[in-house]
């Protein structure tokens, strides 16, 4: 699988671009999410099963609103950055998976998660999504990346815990966890 190369920090949604080949062989390209995946993502949305929206937004969001779908497309890219997993599908491309981080006022800890298309999972795809996005976050000074889900969610936790974070129960709600990954400093080479 192709890693995150190091340089210089993410500068904006029209960079970078990774083609990632899965376990199955399947090519498809990773790349920044932005408000032209308006329609996009809400179809990807609306096309994740029960429970992968469940797990995704803890909770149901079967219809996602215009202002959800306006607020998870519209990324400043300074505080905030999303991924979007895409494929070729009659002529335009269709969103399978999708990872993102918020980071906090202090600019050193990030909120992330990541959803694959039910049909694109045990393939590879979160851990390529999950990796590129931790290599930004890494590269742009972040120390900590944390993800709050439900405590069933098996295939969130194997995926955790092969990417290095830490579990704990969340002190508020025992149905679910936080997973934790602290950064080391930016991957540049002086």
């Amino acid at each position: 699988m192709n890693e995150p190369t190091s340089g210089p920090a993410y500068v904006g949604p029209d960079y970078p671009r990774w083609t990632q080949t899965l376990s199955d062989g399947r090519q498809i390209v990773i790349r920044p999410l932005s408000r032209r995946d308006a329609a996009a993502e809400r179809s990807f949305i609306e096309g994740l099963s029960d429970q992968s929206r469940r797990y995704r937004f803890l909770g149901q969001v079967p219809h996602p609103s215009d202002e959800f779908i306006e607020q998870l497309t519209d990324i400043d890219y300074a505080n905030d950055v999303a991924l979007a997993a895409v494929v070729q599908d009659d002529g335009g491309e269709r969103i399978v998976g999708v990872s993102r981080y918020a980071a906090d006022s202090t600019r050193e800890r990030g909120e992330c998660a990541v959803v694959v298309a039910d049909e694109w999972q045990h393939k590879g795809l979160g851990t390529a999504l999950m990796r590129h996005l931790i290599g930004i976050a890494q590269d742009r000074g972040l120390r900590l990346l944390e993800s709050t889900d439900m405590s069933e969610n098996s295939e969130m936790r194997e995926l955790a815990r092969d990417l290095g974070f830490h579990c704990r129960v969340d002190p508020e709600d025992a149905h679910q966890v936080i997973y934790g990954l602290p950064l080391p400093g930016p991957s540049r080479v002086s």
